[in-house]
């Protein structure tokens, strides 16, 4: 029996192959998810990682053997997974593990229009019934009964391209100078299919799918992993650089001078844009993004809404509140209409469009949505994660001109400054972001609370 304790997370599934799942799990994976959403028909994709192919054929025969009708779409990004499943009104199942190295794979699941499949709405159901079959130690799920369903294969980057397109118009803006690493994960596919046509002087690197990740890993949040991308934006030239991760649903930008763009400014930035078009709607924006995504929401006459971190939460939130676009700190870029979901590729059509659309440099663009200084994620590790919080909280509450709340971990603010530490749901770690309006505020909030936690 697998133990699935070390593969389902909160929002997906994701481990090593074959060490901690393979096809056998993969084909179990299909029909739980067919049996939990009752759907008669359902889309898969795949990433470029070496066993995506076999494992999505696997889940692909579990769920036809539930009775499901299933399209393949082949190789895909996690967006166009999302634009595939809101397009066609379908559950859908992207197999990647986005960013991690080439030895894992993963699904991420939604539900039709791309709403999230998580440990709340659906997942831990699915993990039952794989847990259940997997026990019986049967060569497949059990026969459900229902005739077999179909299988068949449809390319969807055509219109997803096309679709993004109708959402940004790039057609007056200026023409610019934009390098972009796909490190050779899913943006290499779907950069020059959504790319073709615009005013844009392109500079691909690393755009061979190539799961095993020769050049560096796809995880654009490790700065080390945009070095070769600063490099070339300034050797280039270019007006801007754009970095995806492995499965090319976050997207990260530097500037002309290569200098990393936050994606709290992204999200002030884009939030402005969408804002222009739909007057007082309503913005999510998760605890750590920074104080100016707000400020610019009502700014520009929007409605600013805080949630937790986690695409679930943000995803909830909006289709709660109507809201028309969704941001958070790791470049997660959500769009009401990109049926709630997260696509790093509209975010960036979005960039080029504003960049394009005026005379002055990004960094200059950028200036008036960046406006404190702040730590970045300073991650430690501990014996004890409740027992560090605590102390931490302790050491703030009672404190006079300080607040606390615990949303998401404890945030702890004041007028100059905010913190927010955060547990991993995954690793003995804290994860601490710091915030304030001068550099040398953030380093001694930060040194403060890092000896606090030890």
């Amino acid at each position: 029996m697998a133990d699935l304790s070390q593969i389902v997370k909160a929002y997906d599934v994701r481990g090593v192959v074959p060490d901690q799942w393979d096809e056998g799990l993969a084909e179990l994976f299909g029909a739980a998810f067919v049996q939990v959403t009752g759907a008669g028909a359902i889309v898969v994709g795949h990433d470029m990682r070496p066993s995506s192919p076999g494992l999505s054929e696997a889940f692909a025969r579990g769920a036809t053997g539930r009775g499901a009708d299933v399209t393949l779409i082949g190789l895909c990004s996690t967006d166009q997974l999302y634009f595939a499943s809101g397009s066609m009104g379908l559950p859908g199942a992207m197999f990647t593990a986005s960013h991690n190295p080439a030895r894992y794979n993963g699904i991420k699941m939604c539900r039709a229009g791309a709403s999230p499949v998580g440990q709340d709405t659906g997942l831990s159901e699915i993990r039952g019934l794989v847990e259940e079959w997997s026990a019986a130690g049967s060569a497949g799920p059990p026969a459900s009964g229902a005739p077999e369903g179909s299988l068949s294969r449809q390319d969807t980057l055509t219109d997803y391209a096309a679709y993004l397109r109708t959402l940004v118009d790039l057609q007056a803006v200026r023409p610019l100078k934009v390098v972009v690493d796909a490190g050779n994960g899913m943006g290499g596919h779907t950069v020059p299919t959504v790319f073709e046509g615009l005013p844009v002087e392109l500079d691909a690197m690393y755009f061979e799918l190539d799961g095993s990740f020769p050049n560096h890993e796809a995880n654009p949040l490790d700065p080390k992993n945009i070095v070769d991308l600063q490099a070339r934006v300034r050797e280039y030239g270019a007006d801007l650089g754009l970095a995806f991760d492995g499965d090319a649903d976050r997207c990260f930008v530097v500037d002309e001078n290569g200098d990393p763009v936050s994606p709290s400014a992204i999200t002030a930035l884009v939030a402005a844009r969408e804002l222009a078009k739909s007057p007082g709607a309503t913005v999510i924006h998760n605890c750590i993004t920074s104080w100016s995504v707000p400020e610019v929401v009502r700014e520009s006459g929007g409605v600013p809404v805080r949630t937790r971190v986690g695409h679930s939460f943000i995803k909830q939130e909006m289709a709660a509140t109507g809201a028309i676009f969704g941001g958070e700190h790791s470049a997660h870029y959500y769009f009401r209409d990109f049926w709630n979901a997260d696509t790093g590729m509209l975010a960036a059509l979005h960039v080029l469009a504003a960049l394009g659309g005026q005379s002055g440099p990004l960094s200059a663009l950028v200036a008036s949505y960046d406006r404190y200084a702040s730590s970045g994620e300073i991650n430690s590790t501990v014996q004890d994660q409740a027992a560090s919080a605590a102390a931490v909280k302790a050491a703030y509450t009672g404190r006079e001109g300080v607040t606390l709340d615990e949303l998401d971990g404890l945030t702890v603010t004041a007028a100059d400054w905010w913190f927010n530490l955060r547990p991993s749901n995954t690793e003995p770690l804290l994860r601490l972001n710091v915030e304030a309006r001068e550099p040398s505020t953030v380093a001694e909030v930060r040194d403060t609370v890092l000896a606090l936690i030890g």
